[in-house]
């Protein structure tokens, strides 16, 4: 990679600066792709409402989503 400097003349403590941003940021990896995790469509259940327990007064709750 090459960094070219075209305005300014930025002293040789900003440009270390500037070289310790770049690879910082280009020795983060990607995030990787889950692949135990089922994607959003396989697991729509997940969004759906929450089954009915039954119990005392569940009834009423039963009508009100």
């Amino acid at each position: 990679m090459v960094i070219e400097i075209r305005k300014g003349n930025p002293t040789p403590e900003e440009l270390a600066a500037l070289i310790t941003v770049i690879a910082a940021r280009a020795a983060v990896p990607a995030p990787a792709a889950d692949p135990d995790r089922a994607s959003n469509w396989a697991t729509y259940w997940r969004n759906a409402r929450t089954p009915f327990h039954p119990g005392p007064g569940q009834w009423r709750a039963s009508a009100h989503p």
